[in-house]
């Protein structure tokens, strides 16, 4: 099945993005202004086995 499926723009709702930080995860909206930069900037990897 090839069908694209388009939601309208008041079904969608905001996906959460949590890291580990510390020892523990926590949400990225919940960091401060500086460390929401920081993140951004993060380059992420994939290791092959």
């Amino acid at each position: 099945m090839n069908a694209a499926y388009e939601l309208k723009t008041e079904e969608r709702q905001r996906c959460e993005i949590w890291t580990r930080v510390m020892g523990y995860h926590r949400p990225v909206s919940q960091f401060n202004a500086g460390k929401q930069s920081e993140h951004k900037e993060r380059r992420h990897f994939s290791e092959k086995p």
